[in-house]
């Protein structure tokens, strides 16, 4: 095999095999250099490639179960993106650790001491709206001309009172959620020492996501982002996911050169 995968860069010394655990059950073992190890098994010289998705899929799932594994027998790990194959045998992938040694030193550095926690918080928008609607006093109004005996259903006026109801109440619960959003946003940062903003997902039923994060947090904040959570927890309409720990994925970024 002409070509090596990497998975990881790792804190350590120790030339060991970590078994077959790797893609399509191949060997794992490290290549180390000076106080760093590159986590990897034995491969052709291309990418990974396959028209089957769930083959795909699996290969990702098995690349991040490695990382996790290195991450927790050797304390820090620093994950590299899907696919990175280096060409040529161990002494290549030396030299790539050699010329990278003083950023991947620093990497770690920042890392260490450090796991990644994925934060969602949800909302009951049926709750929402109905605060919403109480405190406006333009969708109350609205609403008793929607359902006023002088309304006939299917009649213009109605349909005419029921559009401007629902663009109103869209318009604020879009404005309640970015007030919301901000707030939430505050509280969370300041407990943890980097933060990334993920894609929500789509509503289900009558729950919807309000934000979606992705949190770098030292060991000894992991309790107070706890409190701070529990806290977001117990407000009316509002519920949290806490996940993790895992090794720092959203804030490596490493990639071979």
């Amino acid at each position: 095999m002409d070509g090596r995968y990497i998975y990881c860069i790792t804190d350590g010394r120790q030339d060991i095999s970590l078994g077959n655990i790797g893609i399509e059950k191949t060997e794992v073992y490290t290549i180390p250099f000076r106080s760093l190890l590159a986590v990897v098994h034995n491969c052709e010289a291309k990418a990974y490639y396959s028209e089957d998705g769930d083959a795909v899929i699996n290969w990702i799932i098995t690349h991040q179960q490695v990382v996790d594994e290195a991450w927790k027998r050797f304390g820090t790990a620093l994950p590299i993106s899907f696919n990175t194959i280096i060409k040529g045998n161990i002494e290549d992938v030396r030299a790539w650790l050699k010329q990278e040694y003083e950023s991947l030193c620093k990497k770690i550095l920042r890392f260490r001491g450090r796991a990644e926690y994925g934060i969602q918080i949800f909302w009951d928008i049926d709750m929402i709206a109905g605060r919403v609607i109480d405190r406006d006093t333009e969708l109350k109004g609205l609403q008793r001309k929607m359902t006023s005996s002088n309304v006939s259903i299917g009649d213009g006026a109605a349909y005419m009172y029921k559009q401007k109801f629902e663009k109103r109440l869209k318009a604020e619960i879009e404005a309640e959620a970015d007030i919301c959003f901000k707030n939430l946003y505050e509280k969370i940062k300041a407990q943890v020492e980097d933060i990334f903003v993920e894609k929500t997902k789509t509503k289900q039923g009558n729950t919807q996501m309000l934000m979606n994060l992705s949190c770098l947090v030292p060991k000894d904040r992991r309790r107070y982002v706890g409190e701070e959570l529990e806290k977001i927890s117990s407000i009316s309409g509002l519920s949290v996911r806490f996940t993790g720990p895992w090794p720092p994925y959203s804030f490596v970024g490493l990639a071979v050169k």
